[in-house]
């Protein structure tokens, strides 16, 4: 983002409602100076496990960045392939640093809209309402239809 850039309501995800976040996705993305969203497929995932994925989505973001920046910061995350540019790790950062809530609201927003459209291809699982977080109707939904192509096998071992 750029440095004055101050777009009201940029907060951590998790504290800004689905309707704003989608507002500021746009507000967001026609400010930034450059951005970029890594998709990580659930097989991946199951293969490396949710932090290496994690990693492996900054690395793919940063290779992908246009412009480049000076310095990058991440969210309480360390040990990553940032391509030779120096990083920060702030633990919760997406509650303490405006570009880490901005990058925040991009990759919740991105997750929700893939979600949505899992949603209707598999709407016994009632993904639009829980975007695929283990919620108890999740787990039940699970439980009375079995497992979906999209389920990561590591979440769903403990309770399948």
């Amino acid at each position: 983002m750029p440095k004055d850039s101050m777009i009201e309501g940029v907060n951590d995800s998790k504290k800004v409602t689905e309707k704003r976040r989608e507002k500021l996705y746009d507000q967001i993305i026609e400010e930034a100076i450059s951005y970029s969203v890594a998709i990580i497929g659930q097989d991946v995932i199951d293969e490396i496990n949710i932090l290496n994925a994690t990693k492996q989505g900054v690395t793919k973001v940063v290779e992908e960045l246009e412009i480049k920046p000076d310095l990058i910061l991440v969210d309480a995350l360390t040990g990553i392939d940032t391509k030779g540019i120096p990083y920060d790790a702030i633990i919760k950062g997406d509650a303490k640093c405006y570009n880490i809530a901005a990058a925040s609201i991009l990759a919740k927003v991105t997750r929700d809209r893939i979600m949505r459209q899992w949603d209707e291809i598999y709407p016994q699982y009632g993904f639009l309402g829980h975007k695929g977080y283990g919620t108890a109707k999740h787990i039940a939904a699970i439980k009375e239809y079995g497992l979906c192509p999209i389920h990561r096998r590591s979440f769903t071992k403990n309770f399948v």
